[in-house]
């Protein structure tokens, strides 16, 4: 179908502000197939189905948006953890800053180095889960990532790794325009966590591909960064199979405008695949998506979706979760919640929750609520010599407890719960 014309033309013009990195054949094919899907599909608009809650102008415009740095007086997240640091300023990898790679069942390199070899292991997934993501739902930004990544990180995993690989993202020019393709291969019954931290850009693209193999699993805890005036796309791409697990949080404070997609294919029997969101924002400048599509094409497999915004003065969250069971994936459990608390009248929590369901032997259930504290709860504290603000952050933190649950690691449970303490007692006072 052609697309309109203003569409297009928007298209053309944030194209034209690009070049294309050099790469050996197998990525400049895959770079090339990618740009093809985004010129037939246009870049997002306003008036774009998937794209009717969040308006995408500021995210295809030529030029990023500027955004004050934001001086952050907290230390390091994880700073006391035995991690592998990987940092990235504005999008340009800093080998100073990071650590040295060699890892015991890791193999890490540049995206860029990785490209430019003739023959690598990348070769079959650069791109592929993204390209393959667009049977159902265009997803034009992840396309335009893997046509004009610069730079970002290539994983393989081949054992148990003992510790995480954290991906530091920090932020330190105004007009940076960022755009980061990462892929990780996870071997069969290998096992790893990766962090990602900070704000990244003024604008910041990311991509993340996950192959999951058989009996492997895969941890993903993402603390989006606190600049008050940061623009940010992201979308993670797995696919997972048999007797294998994914578990994805991400935790957003702060930003103009985030919009978080993530897409998992579940085919191998007996697979799990967990994605969850945290969300606190202020602020009539602030918009939250998360877009979410799981297809279930296999036997006795488990997703859970469970997203949690908190919202004032003003802020806006939305929340888009399909879960997709096809005609031979009996045995399905799924489960989607999605909850927004409002803190004033002024905020807004948008919400489109679907299920489609070919299967007959399947237990698969979606629920969304939106509401302000609970008067009880709160009278409750209140009654018992807490003050107010301090009473509110306790629900508030009570609230989110589901989302903070999805991660399996206590330590970086802990950390991200102090963090939102902080945050919550810094906005009181």
């Amino acid at each position: 179908m052609a697309q309109p014309a203003i569409k297009m033309d928007a298209t053309e013009d944030r194209l034209a502000a690009l070049t294309q990195p050099d790469s050996a054949p197998w990525a400049a094919e895959a770079r090339s197939a990618a740009l093809s899907r985004v010129r037939t599909m246009g870049l997002p608009h306003a008036r774009d189905e998937y794209w009717k809650y969040t308006k995408p102008a500021s995210l295809v415009q030529a030029e990023a948006p500027t955004a004050a740095l934001f001086h952050n007086d907290e230390g390091p997240l994880w700073n006391d953890l035995d991690r592998v640091k990987v940092v990235f300023v504005d999008g340009e990898f800093d080998a100073a800053a990071s650590d040295d790679l060699a890892v015991e069942g890791l193999e890490i390199e540049r995206l860029s180095d990785a490209a430019s070899k003739d023959i690598h292991w990348a070769k079959d997934l650069y791109g592929a889960l993204e390209g393959a993501s667009h049977t159902h739902t265009d997803r034009p930004l992840a396309a335009l990532n893997t046509a004009f990544a610069t730079d970002g990180l290539v994983i393989r995993v081949t054992g148990k790794v003992s510790k995480p690989v954290n991906l530091i993202y920090l932020h330190n020019s105004e007009d940076s325009d960022a755009i980061l393709h990462h892929v990780v291969k996870i071997e069969e019954g290998a096992e790893m966590t990766l962090l990602e931290t900070g704000p990244g850009a003024a604008r910041f693209n990311t991509v993340l591909e996950v192959d999951v193999a058989d009996s492997a699993v895969f941890h993903h805890v993402r603390v989006q960064g606190r600049d008050h005036e940061r623009r940010a796309v992201t979308g993670v791409f797995t696919r997972l199979g048999t007797t294998s697990a994914f578990k994805s949080f991400t935790l957003t404070m702060n930003g103009v405008l985030t919009r978080n997609e993530c897409v998992i294919e579940l085919t191998g029997n007996d697979a799990q695949a967990h994605v969850a969101g945290a969300c606190v924002g202020d602020g009539k400048d602030f918009h939250h998506d998360d877009t979410v599509f799981i297809t279930h094409d296999a036997v006795n497999c488990e997703s859970r979706q469970v997203f949690k915004k908190v919202l004032r003065n003003g802020a806006t969250g939305v929340f888009q979760g399909k879960i997709l069971v096809k005609e031979d994936a009996q045995k399905t459990d799924g489960y989607q919640i999605s909850q927004s608390l409002l803190l004033d009248e002024d905020s807004q929590f948008l919400a489109k929750p679907e299920l489609e369901i070919y299967a007959d032997d399947v237990a698969c259930s979606h629920g969304s609520t939106s509401g302000a504290i609970d008067d009880e709860a709160l009278y409750y504290l209140r009654s018992r010599g807490v003050p107010l603000a301090q009473a509110t952050d306790l629900l508030v933190l009570a609230f989110l407890a589901e989302a903070l649950e999805e991660i399996a690691d206590e330590t970086l449970a802990e950390a991200i719960y102090e963090r939102l303490e902080g945050w919550l007692g810094r906005r009181a006072s």
